[in-house]
């Protein structure tokens, strides 16, 4: 079993066997960390929010937040008995980090951020929908394509860093061209389908009987797949703004 998700490798649940314990991880438990995390995003996105339109310079505070928070998901990456812990943290840092963001998109676009969130949770729930009810399965193949355009995506965003030091874009990548905007599509289902490896994962983990702090891992993990597929909506929609 893989994940596209990094945060989610096909070791993550392996070592963990059926223990007849009540200390173990439920689907239930995962979801209600989710919800804790999605509570402290939510809050900490606010605060930069207002600080952002009562004229405070948020990029400094947004750069920082962005490099710890990409150590604190190493850290919970890595030594995952941490991640009750850590993942709260890396909750408030990435929200301080879309709160900047959106500010800035906000003040360039109206609107753009309620439908940028409105957007997310209708993905979410509609990927939710389509797992449970088994409209799509997520079989080896299934799973295999996802991690490879999940790859692929991640190699070329690497690559387009790398060149923007020396002056070098990507063409149609960050336009608002039909292309371009054609490309950030794909990438938002991309994204989305990641949600349903993610779901299919955490289900897995539950029943392998993985530790109870595996539900403060399994939270950040989808975490990370959320903030991803929230960002590039944004983007997405920045482009149609722009295109009209």
């Amino acid at each position: 079993m893989r994940s596209g998700n990094p945060t989610l490798s096909s070791e993550t649940f392996s070592d963990f066997g059926q223990k007849p314990s009540s200390r173990i991880m439920t689907v239930g438990g995962a979801v209600n960390k989710s919800f804790i995390m999605l509570i402290l995003l939510s809050v900490a996105a606010f605060f930069t929010w207002n600080a952002y339109n009562e004229g405070t310079e948020v990029i400094g505070f947004v750069g920082i937040a962005a490099v710890i928070g990409f150590v604190v998901a190493l850290v919970t990456t890595f030594v995952k008995k941490v991640s009750p812990v850590t993942a709260p943290i890396y909750a408030i840092l990435e929200g301080v980090v879309i709160g900047g963001i959106s500010a800035y998109y906000e003040s360039a676009y109206q609107g753009i951020t309620q439908q940028a969130v409105l957007l997310t949770l209708g993905i979410f729930a509609g990927m939710l929908f389509i797992y449970k009810s088994r409209i799509i399965r997520v079989t080896n193949k299934f799973r295999n394509g996802v991690i490879a355009a999940t790859l692929g995506i991640a190699i070329v965003y690497l690559l387009s860093f790398v060149l923007s030091f020396f002056g070098i874009q990507i063409p149609y990548l960050h336009e608002a061209s039909p292309l371009g905007i054609a490309i950030s599509i794909g990438i938002v289902i991309v994204a989305s389908l990641n949600l349903m490896l993610d779901f299919d994962y955490i289900e897995c983990g539950a029943q392998g009987g993985a530790p109870k702090y595996m539900e403060w891992y399994s939270a950040f993990a989808l975490m990370v797949t959320l903030v991803w597929l929230y960002l590039e909506i944004i983007r997405l929609l920045a482009k149609i703004y722009r295109r009209n």
